[in-house]
């Protein structure tokens, strides 16, 4: 038979580590989706699938749309404005202009300007936390605010730089310019000839004409960006929903950890089982008949007419503890009876500590009698 070592050397051998072999993750490889509390958890921690592509690109949509509509509004006001500034420009070079003249004129400018902008950056704000909400939903986080001295860590900065994440994000900034570009590029091809036109209208028109060809290369680039942030929140929850997966052993740690080990519930449930027997047992000495099926089944009655209205059921049990029953009961010569329909009703049919209901009265009845006999005779 040949060895291996004739044709491996052991100096020809490369060593290697077993641990690149092994499944990814504690306890194995993350196949299990996320349970309700690990997502529960990384969402008070602030670990959410957002886009802050979407959120950004709908505030500027919002933008722009809003000064689609109120342009002419916008820009009427703009210039009353502007012609009251110039209108004042002779008291302005006059020795009758003073400092209040000057922050009237100002504060009416600065005011204008504020009713008319405020409204409008006001709204895609609003636009813009609806739809923060829409991803994420109502529920205030302060961790993610917290220092951390591992988001410091200029190793981890470095690795971060070649990480597929930042990949994708510079995959989408490409491709943003690249939307801008094109959009741009035809939008001022189509609106060429009226740039050209610049010359010869005033500059009401002029202004109305250059606003309205921003506005619309606004709405179709920020509409664009609309369109690649929905693609990114789908690939946000994608990589959300695979980085909270688990393993097989972290499904079932949580499980221990929220519900208890299963070995130390039964352990006390078996404990808690032995604590009612033992209970049971002391009980039995005071019963005034056991009746047994006669080798399965045991049920210990005691019938005290002046706390009870009917025969209790004080003890109960099959097999074994059927026997252990029947063992204290000769212990403490209590009557054994042999009635086998009803040792089998009492035990499938009456709670311990119950008393037995009508339908067995009169079976009973009849076995109370019986023993009752036997003692007055004794």
């Amino acid at each position: 038979m040949i060895k291996n070592d004739e044709f491996f050397p052991i100096a020809y051998r490369l060593p290697y580590n077993l641990q690149f072999f092994a499944n990814e993750g504690t306890g194995g490889e993350k196949t299990e989706d996320a349970t309700s509390k690990k997502l529960g958890d990384a969402r008070t921690e602030g670990q959410v699938a957002r886009s802050t592509e979407l959120i950004t690109a709908s505030g500027l949509a919002t933008l722009f749309i809003i000064l689609k509509i109120f342009v002419g509004f916008i820009g009427e006001k703009l210039l009353e404005t502007f012609q009251s500034i110039f209108s004042n420009i002779d008291k302005i070079a006059s020795e009758e202009f003073t400092i209040t003249t000057f922050e009237e004129l100002l504060s009416n400018a600065l005011w204008t300007i504020i009713w008319i902008c405020v409204p409008v950056f006001a709204t895609a704000m609003v636009v813009s936390v609806g739809v923060i909400l829409f991803q994420v939903k109502w529920k205030i986080s302060t961790k993610m605010m917290r220092p951390k001295l591992s988001k410091i860590n200029p190793l981890k900065g470095f690795k971060k730089l070649f990480s597929k994440d930042k990949l994708i994000e510079l995959i989408i900034e490409f491709l943003k310019i690249g939307v801008i570009a094109y959009i741009s590029y035809n939008t001022l091809k189509d609106e060429w000839k009226t740039l050209l036109a610049l010359y010869d209208i005033n500059l009401d028109q002029g202004i109305i004409l250059i606003g309205n060809i921003v506005i619309d290369l606004g709405i179709k680039i920020s509409m664009m960006f609309v369109i690649i942030g929905i693609a990114d929140l789908i690939y946000q929850k994608m990589k959300f929903k695979k980085d909270m997966k688990m393993s097989k052993q972290e499904v079932k740690d949580e499980f221990k950890n929220s519900e208890g080990d299963p070995a130390i519930k039964g352990k006390i449930r078996a404990k808690m089982r032995e604590i009612s027997q033992r209970r049971m047992m002391q009980a039995v000495p005071q019963a005034d008949v056991i009746i047994t099926n006669p080798t399965h089944f045991a049920a210990a009655i005691k019938y005290d007419r002046e706390s009870a209205e009917a025969p209790v059921l004080i003890a109960k049990g099959a097999d074994y503890v059927a026997l252990k029953i029947k063992e204290v009961a000769k212990e403490n010569n209590i009557e054994i009876v042999e009635n086998k329909p009803l040792a089998r009703m009492l035990y499938y049919n009456v709670e311990l500590g119950a008393e037995v209901p009508p339908e067995l009265y009169q079976m009973t009845a009849e076995v109370l009698a019986y023993v009752y006999g036997l003692r007055n005779k004794k």
